[in-house]
């Protein structure tokens, strides 16, 4: 049954360990249960692992889905059908003890197959989109539940027809490639290898990439030209080892973070006239200083 709860305190939630609380949290334990939440028009939006937002630390005036325990999964052969809570890293390892390859780079992803499949995840040379067969996703306009294969989702980096239009993921399949498991197994340790040393790990609090990658470069590269490494801002400090990164190091605000986001983004503006595009998600209700710095990094990515 759905779980419910009035001013949650979403803080433990994220893997950023910034948040306050939200006005209303639901919690379903089964598809069917999901879409009937959906179809009550009652809630705001849908999150998964959370592995992407920052929430403000003041209060987050919204009732939101959270899809973390719709985490079914099966495989018949080489076919994997998933439910959009489930996470990357068990279904990869769950892939290399079936000798099953394609899933490989999800090892390093902290986020579940909902995020994923809307933001075409990928790294590696490997993306979601590689081995996606179909989904089925709620449209929130029209009240259906409908099916969409691959070139119905429109897959872009980052991107995909979920991102662009309001579909909501409930459940995909894939169909992955028979391999060696011994070879899977080595490119998982590759994987996980570079996560270790370009990535922080997930007990300090990150939320990922903070910025996009633009065009035939890397946001990382930039930043670190721009000698962001180890740049501080209240409790959020840049990772040492990786400029694409903000660590809540110190009980960081989500002051904190748009502070710092906003230095990374100026410098990088100034020395290249380039202007990234975040790749998180800002949610709450925002202080007037959070909400001036928020539009001028992405309202100039619109224009």
């Amino acid at each position: 049954m759905t779980q419910i709860f009035d001013n949650y305190n979403v803080k433990n939630d994220t893997t950023f360990k910034i948040g306050g609380c939200i006005k209303k949290a639901a919690f379903p334990e089964n598809v069917e249960e999901f879409i009937q939440l959906l179809n009550s028009d009652e809630y705001d939006m849908v999150l998964g692992s959370c592995s992407n937002v920052l929430f403000s630390s003041q209060d987050v005036d919204k009732k939101i889905i959270f899809t973390k325990n719709l985490k079914k999964y099966s495989f018949e052969g080489n076919i994997l059908k998933t439910e959009c809570g489930v996470k990357g890293p068990l279904i990869s390892k769950e892939c290399q003890k079936l000798g099953l390859s394609g899933f490989e780079f999800l090892i390093g992803f902290p986020g579940s197959f909902g995020g994923m499949i809307c933001m075409n995840a990928s790294a590696h040379n490997q993306a979601i989109s590689d081995k996606f067969v179909k989904c089925r996703v709620f449209d929130t306009n029209t009240k259906q539940v409908i099916s969409l294969n691959k070139e119905e989702m429109q897959f872009l980096y980052r991107n995909s027809a979920v991102s662009k239009n309001k579909y909501i993921v409930l459940d995909a399949e894939f169909e992955l490639d028979n391999g060696n498991q011994e070879n899977i197994n080595e490119i998982m340790r590759r994987n996980i290898e570079f996560r270790q040393e370009r990535q922080p790990s997930l007990t300090l609090g990150n939320a990922g990439s903070i910025f996009k990658n633009p065009s035939n470069d890397s946001a990382g590269r930039l930043l670190d030209l721009c000698e962001m490494k180890g740049v501080k801002e209240g409790g959020a400090m840049v990772y040492k080892k990786h400029a694409n990164f903000i660590l809540n190091y110190d009980n960081a605000t989500s002051l904190d973070v748009i502070t710092l986001m906003y230095k990374m983004f100026s410098k990088v503006r100034e020395k290249y006239t380039i202007k990234l595009t975040p790749e998180i998600i800002f949610i709450g209700n925002k202080e007037t200083e959070e909400q001036r710095l928020w539009d001028i990094m992405t309202e100039e990515n619109i224009h």
